[in-house]
């Protein structure tokens, strides 16, 4: 046996949401895995994604709520005081207690089913770690995962342009950010930031916000958050500079006069590129897009004629860490399965933003209807519903989408109160593949804000 070769029966690149779950389902099939990591373990997910950032909204969240007190003839008789530092230091401990479950079970597997290293491609089938060993795999996963894309604009700034990775690992808050992109990670970390004392303002470089199609819940939400965002839509960045510790960035909006403000960061969530930059592709005969990603088949997740499958954010299509896990588990059972693979069934799509009042979309949500002549469209004003009313939650708009030739539940689109659980609920009628009046023979408790799902429905019947 050579000692500078390691042979296995499928190698897994990346050790994330996707990585680990292709993992098990290789061991699972009886083959010999090989989990290759070239950075830190724990997950994006955990480290720098999903878990802390929910970690930083929840310390907003309760001090909006201490906010909204007065409302319900509750008298705070002095003001909350944001402590920074504490904020910040909960948000990291928390964040690495998430962290250190997933590398627990990460240090767990045997040696033998473990490297740690980058690795490059030299040729089809055949991977060199850093540390000169060859990796010598009968069939391989990508599950790279992705980073993030800094614009050249933003270059000059250094350090004070930073990225979400970066904000989690703050011992205090700043006093001031600019959020370029109004995004799912520019709503959310703008308005907790907002919320927590932080001067924000978001520039977004089109109309669109947080990823919603319907263009009537895109205007509600825009007008329930904008004003905490100090949301500024259709801006062109004319000017970026540093000055000290201070970027200085400069935008106009619809062509208007250039607006000129200081900033301790610049928090980039323009997007996220596939990390397979250093893994040189090009040695392969993969076939490579224009952007040199491989091209796949995306319901098998299988390089086109080859032995090779991507998994999570890497395909660049859903960046949601449950759809990373399923890709995970589809690709490590159509690689031990190879050459027979399948395309297996996907869930109901599902987003969720958790802002305050929090957005959602199922099934793809307005943008997937197609001839918008075939559905109609059921909606509920939140300001009117009861449950929401008692709770001073009474804000936002729900559509949902019925298919008129035969009364299919579609998919919705929301801002509102609870919409991560309305969200949920919806997202399994749509993948039982319930109409609309199946739905409503299901039970609706009162007062709940379940009746307005309800109250949605019926009004798509008429």
């Amino acid at each position: 046996m050579n000692p500078h070769i390691i042979e296995c029966d499928v190698a897994i690149i990346g050790a994330g949401s996707a990585g680990l779950p292709a993992y098990r389902e290789v061991l699972k099939a009886g083959l010999k895995p090989l989990l290759i990591e070239g950075g830190p373990h724990g997950t994006m997910c955990a480290r720098v994604g999903c878990m802390p950032s929910k970690l930083l909204i929840a310390a907003a969240q309760s001090v909006a709520d201490m906010r909204h007190a007065d409302g319900f003839g509750i008298r705070l008789e002095t003001p909350p005081r944001v402590d920074g530092a504490a904020v910040m230091d909960r948000v990291r401990r928390e964040r690495d207690r998430f962290v250190g479950f997933v590398v627990d079970d990460v240090e767990a597997m045997p040696p033998e089913h473990r490297l740690d290293a980058p690795v490059e491609f030299l040729r089809d089938g055949v991977l060199r770690a850093a540390d000169g060993r060859e990796v010598h795999a009968g069939r391989i996963i990508l599950a790279t995962g992705t980073r993030p894309n800094v614009p050249e604009l933003y270059r000059p700034l250094g350090n004070l342009a930073i990225v979400n990775d970066d904000v989690f690992d703050w011992h205090d808050l700043p006093r001031s950010v600019l959020v370029v992109g109004s995004g799912v990670i520019g709503v959310e970390l703008g308005l907790a930031l907002a919320r927590l004392g932080v001067r924000v303002r978001v520039l977004n470089r089109s109309g669109s916000f947080a990823h919603l199609a319907d263009p009537q819940v895109r205007a509600a939400a825009v007008d329930l958050l904008a004003p905490e965002l100090s949301l500024v839509q259709n801006a062109q960045v004319t000017s970026v500079r540093r000055e000290g510790n201070q970027a200085v960035v400069g935008w106009s909006a619809d062509g208007g006069p250039e607006t000129v403000e200081h900033f301790d960061y610049v928090l980039l969530t323009a997007g996220r590129d596939p990390a397979l930059d250093a893994l040189h592709l090009e040695r392969t005969t993969m076939p490579l897009d224009e952007r040199g990603r491989p091209r796949f088949d995306p319901a098998t997740l299988q390089v086109h004629g080859q032995p090779v499958f991507l998994a999570g954010d890497v395909t660049g299509r859903y960046s949601i860490q449950h759809e990373a896990s399923d890709d995970g588990r589809r690709a490590g059972r159509n690689a031990a399965a190879w050459p027979d693979v399948q395309a297996l069934p996907r869930r109901a799509p599902l987003a969720i933003v958790f802002s305050d009042p929090q957005i959602m979309q199922v099934g793809g949500g307005y943008a997937a209807l197609g001839d918008p002549d075939a559905v109609t469209i059921g909606a509920v004003d939140w300001t009117r519903q009861g449950r929401s009313r008692v709770m001073q939650r009474n804000q936002g708009l729900l559509h949902v989408y019925m298919r008129k030739s035969d009364r299919r539940f579609l998919g919705a689109e929301m801002i509102g109160p609870d919409a991560e659980h309305v969200g949920h609920l919806l997202a399994w009628a749509l993948q039982m593949e319930l109409t609309v009046p199946d739905m409503l023979k299901l039970p609706f408790y009162h007062p709940t804000i379940e009746e307005g799902i309800r109250t949605a429905l019926r009004d798509a019947l008429r």
